[in-house]
């Protein structure tokens, strides 16, 4: 499948995809005599995994071997549990940033009332 469709099946825009492919996270499969990149099923689940990977502020050399254990045919990889930890505690990171802009919007909501 084309660049567009990859974007739209991964809602991510054609400049990051584009970016990741540079920086060698996820290269397309193949290329088209003209040049234009060509992905795979396989690609798509790839950067779909790097788009659940990036909020949680994993380094690029981070997200490619996250990506290596994830795609591991075998069992447990080396680094696992630390990368599991690590994406353990940036999820209650951003689940406090959460809270605290739900407690923003219900402060405005209730002043927008009065």
């Amino acid at each position: 499948m084309q660049i567009g469709e990859v974007a739209e099946r991964t809602h991510l825009s054609l400049r990051t995809i584009r970016h990741y492919d540079q920086v060698g996270l996820a290269p397309p499969s193949a290329r088209t005599e003209g040049g234009f990149r060509l992905y795979t099923e396989a690609d798509v689940q790839r950067l779909n995994h790097i788009r659940r990977i990036t909020p949680l502020g994993f380094s690029l050399e981070e997200t490619a071997e996250v990506l290596s254990i994830l795609e591991a045919d075998d069992g447990p990889r080396e680094g696992l549990s630390e990368f599991l930890e690590q994406a353990r505690t940036a999820r209650q990171k951003l689940a406090r940033k959460l809270q605290q802009a739900d407690e923003l919007i219900d402060a405005l909501q209730q002043r927008q009332q009065s």
